[in-house]
């Protein structure tokens, strides 16, 4: 079969002008952070969670209220706390002593857009309540399924440094996140720009809706068509498979890793750089969109060693060795 890379790439930069308006709204609120951005609407556009990582007043949870609003989508904000129940996420079943019968009060799941905030601060049951949810795109409640309104995206927030009062996220629901993204400070000149927005007592944060779900299932289709071809489609295999089995690819990783990458990786990495493509105006993928977007991808699916961690080894310092040592197509 042919492929017209050219007819691709108009069609692709056509519709990639439908982000523009979006840009610009968020851009009235968030200062700096356009690659949070990016994945953000990366994890949009191809359907993938995310889970953002960074120290408080980052503004995650601003950044992703911000991506709502600009949307005609939606929005639910949880707030995870330890005495959360299942039943506050997904609903329950509420008994009518007057009929006899139960009828369904729905939860905050329930929303094309879910903010799961701390989401590391409610203990496993609930978190587990999730996991359906994320991969099935429905719920069970009693013994019905529904399903859920889509587009559907969770975005997840958490703090890395307080350790008290939370619960690190099982292995299991980690990998159902697409992306796991690290947030860094602002630098001095964004932080004087951020200075100058949001230092009066009651800051005007105005954000149009300008994408809707018609447009949004539009781009999704766009991105299917992206072409990869069968070189990197290796490449990918190459390096998800250099996550499990170093010593295959010539590394000598292996006593750092004590698990390596799913398959899912696999879908996700390709997934996310024809995303990643996409948003570059581009009709095909290339091997740097895949090093681009392979650490958001992997960093959360490497489960480390002791010695890893005793040597304070990261899993973003054995992937920059996975991405350094591999044969680029």
């Amino acid at each position: 079969m042919t492929v017209d890379i050219q007819e691709i790439n108009r069609h692709v930069q056509d519709l990639r002008a439908r982000l523009d308006p979006l840009y610009q709204e968020m851009g009235k609120i968030i200062v700096g952070q356009r690659t949070m951005i990016d994945r953000l609407l990366l994890g949009l556009l191809t359907g993938g969670h995310i889970l953002l990582e960074g120290l408080p007043g980052l503004a995650k949870t601003l950044s992703v209220r911000t991506l709502a609003q600009g949307l005609q989508l939606s929005f639910h904000r949880i707030q995870f706390t330890p005495d959360l129940l299942p039943a506050d996420v997904i609903g329950t079943q509420i008994y009518n002593p007057r009929t006899g019968d139960f009828s369904i009060k729905k939860g905050p799941i329930f929303a094309n857009l879910v903010l799961a905030d701390e989401i590391n601060r409610a203990p496993a049951k609930v978190q587990s309540a999730l996991l359906e949810a994320m991969q099935e795109k429905q719920v069970t409640i009693g013994d019905t399924s529904y399903a859920l309104e889509q587009p559907f995206l969770v975005l997840a927030t958490q703090n890395p440094i307080e350790q008290e009062g939370t619960y690190p996220l099982p292995e299991a629901q980690v990998d159902r996140f697409m992306l796991k993204l690290k947030l860094t400070y602002p630098n001095k000149d964004e932080e004087l720009e951020i200075l100058n927005r949001m230092a009066a007592i009651d800051p005007i944060l105005t954000v149009a809706p300008v994408l809707a779900p018609e447009d949004i299932f539009a781009l999704r289709r766009a991105i299917d068509q992206i072409y990869i071809d069968d070189k990197i489609k290796h490449y990918i295999v190459n390096v998800v498979h250099a996550t499990r089995q170093p010593g295959d690819q010539g590394l000598d990783i292996g006593p750092f890793v004590q698990y390596g990458a799913s398959p899912r990786a696999t879908i996700f990495l390709t997934r996310a750089a024809k995303g990643q493509a996409f948003l570059d105006g581009r009709g095909y993928v290339t091997p740097q969109d895949v090093k681009s977007i392979g650490y958001d991808v992997l960093r959360h699916r490497i489960i480390l060693t002791y010695e890893a961690e005793a040597e304070d080894i990261s899993s973003e310092t054995l992937l920059q060795r996975i991405f350094d040592s591999l044969r680029v197509p």
